[in-house]
């Protein structure tokens, strides 16, 4: 039996439903009352997981306060520390407690850091650098489902993917979809930066396999598609999945990121402009995995759900 947390997220409905799809046993849990699932409650240093672990032996966590663009908290490094942090060391106390064997955690590449130079990608052995509250607080849960590892001889295996796309994908992914669709023009046609992205089929398909790999055992392994993009080639790729054609309009951008700045704008136009690589080479030496979905099928299957849940292309040039 195996437990996922989160299981009402993005990347935890489809892990579920993949986990069901294959017939595995799986209880779900959840913050808030869900069909289905365990309601945990807050997370924080204090939550109970002790029904949602009864008769489990491997635990997916996935649940977390995530990276907000607009933040409201007035501290939030402690917002983010309890959420993903605390939460994720008392969760894994009560694991290691209740006889699992095997915890897989999703980290984020923000532990490593916010960019790379172009040809330079991050290594799951780099030195961690997060520049950010979220990516602190989970240096910090990482760290400590080592000591639990440590102490316990639960096996952990952790997990830090970049920005990860799929269907039902929302935020900046899903603005973007949007800006093509409707033919707005875009200011990147001159960005020549490079960066990796992950297709939610390929995480979900990774995270499977991290639950029972002996190769997984007490790694941390970074995330990706395996191939990467400039931002350009991204909305172009992305236009072709809408059938339509994206307007890129060919701005310096070192210009484009100055501007961003006077309006406010830097953390929107900094990724889009910066680069962000991932070696995902340990994870496909140690796994024998290789990403089973093309960037392109993995796109195309957004773009459809995209448009059928509202999504409309406005133009299409002949």
């Amino acid at each position: 039996m195996m437990l996922v947390t989160g299981a009402t997220g993005f990347v935890g409905q489809a892990l579920c439903a993949q986990l069901r799809s294959r017939g595995l046993p799986l209880r779900a849990a959840s913050r808030r009352a869900a069909a289905g699932c365990v309601a945990v409650g807050a997370l924080d240093a204090h939550t109970d997981w002790s029904e949602a672990l009864h008769g489990v032996d491997r635990v997916v966590h996935l649940a977390a306060r995530v990276h907000v663009m607009a933040e409201q908290a007035a501290d939030p490094l402690a917002e983010f520390r309890k959420a993903n942090a605390l939460a994720t060391e008392r969760l894994a106390r009560q694991a290691a407690a209740a006889g699992v064997r095997r915890f897989v955690f999703l980290s984020s590449i923000k532990v490593n850091g916010e960019s790379t130079a172009p040809g330079r990608p991050f290594t799951a052995d780099d030195t961690p650098a997060p520049q950010d509250p979220y990516g602190v607080s989970k240096l910090e849960a990482e760290r400590a489902l080592q000591a639990v590892a440590a102490e316990t001889g639960m096996q952990v295996c952790i997990l830090r993917p970049p920005l990860v796309y799929g269907p039902g994908v929302r935020a900046n992914f899903r603005r973007m979809m949007r800006w093509v669709a409707r033919g707005v023009p875009l200011p990147l046609g001159a960005v020549r930066n490079q960066r990796s992205l992950m297709a939610l089929g390929n995480l979900v398909d990774l995270i499977i396999t991290c639950l029972d790999h002996p190769g997984a055992a007490n790694q941390v392994l970074l995330a990706g598609d395996g191939e990467d993009l400039s931002t350009p080639e991204l909305l172009r790729r992305v236009a072709g999945a809408l059938d339509t054609r994206a307007r890129l309009v060919a701005v310096p951008p070192g210009l484009l990121q100055f501007l961003a700045g006077l309006a406010g704008k830097r953390a929107v136009v900094d990724p889009l402009c910066g680069s962000l690589q991932l070696d995902i080479g340990k994870t496909r030496c140690l796994l024998q995995w290789t990403p089973p979905v093309g960037i392109d099928t993995a796109l195309r299957r957004t773009a459809q759900e995209f448009i059928q849940s509202g999504g409309r292309t406005t133009h299409r040039d002949q």
